[in-house]
């Protein structure tokens, strides 16, 4: 049974919600009594979630590196709904890249789901969400995001354009009375860490993360982290002088030929 939490019901479009995180999201936020637009690549998919809560999911495909997918659906939401109060851009993509198997292609496309992706997201929701004076933008980045790490150039700059993006705007969208923010994740059991072969400190499941992001919405903090401790350790790294950093980077390496 769905549970009111405090300030009312809202509603919410998740952008990225089939799978992982955002699938624990959907859950976590129908829990607390929210109305949820859930979106992916895929209808059927969404459908089938969304007939076990027909009444607070609305499922609607888009493709975030179309623009007009996502202004087509956000149109169909006002039609039915109304405006969104929140938009969480979530949806993402990974894969882990040495320097023997560099690729300008996929930095290319992780580029083209992670970050455009999330300026297509702003730009479906920014005029509506200035004209009204009030809204929120929630971008999935990741921990990733804040140095970089060995093997995961791709996707670690994706992120971190990602948080430069969202501190970027967030003066202006604060000054128009729209929140800009980011969850920063940690490494979260998922499809896409599966193709880690690496061990992954701190690592939680899916619905952990999405428990942790579900009460952070609440605040008003602009940065989310799931799982806290982890994030911390990441921003300790930050904060290192680049000759300690890469002295630890270097031992993450795997031997050669392995």
């Amino acid at each position: 049974m769905a549970t009111a939490e405090p300030g009312g019901s809202r509603i919410y479009w998740l952008v990225g919600a089939s799978s992982g995180i955002g699938a624990a999201l959907t859950d976590q936020l129908v829990a607390r009594g929210h109305r949820v637009v859930i979106s992916a690549r895929h209808q059927a998919r969404l459908d089938q979630r969304a007939a076990r809560d027909p009444e607070r999911l609305l499922p609607l495909a888009v493709d975030v590196t179309r623009l007009e997918t996502l202004i087509a659906a956000r149109d169909q939401v006002i039609e039915r709904w109304g405006l969104p109060d929140s938009i969480i851009l979530n949806a993402g993509d990974y894969e882990p890249m040495g320097l023997a198997d560099f690729d300008p292609g996929l930095f290319e496309r992780l580029m083209r789901v992670n970050f455009l992706g999330a300026v297509n997201g702003i730009e479906t929701v920014r005029e509506p969400f200035v004209a009204r004076g009030a809204g929120e933008i929630v971008l999935t980045a990741s921990v990733a995001g804040y140095r970089g790490l060995p093997y995961a150039a791709p996707y670690g700059a994706s992120k971190a354009a990602m948080i430069n993006l969202a501190e970027a705007l967030r003066p202006e969208f604060d000054r128009a009375g729209v929140a800009i923010r980011v969850i920063n994740p940690g490494f979260v059991r998922t499809r896409l860490t599966d193709k880690n072969e690496f061990a992954m400190p701190g690592r939680i499941e899916p619905e952990e993360a999405a428990a942790l992001i579900a009460r952070a919405l609440v605040g008003r903090r602009f940065e989310i982290l799931a799982p806290r401790g982890f994030g911390w350790v990441m921003k300790v790294l930050r904060l290192l002088p680049y000759a300690i950093y890469f002295r630890v980077t270097r031992r993450m390496l795997k031997e050669p030929g392995r």
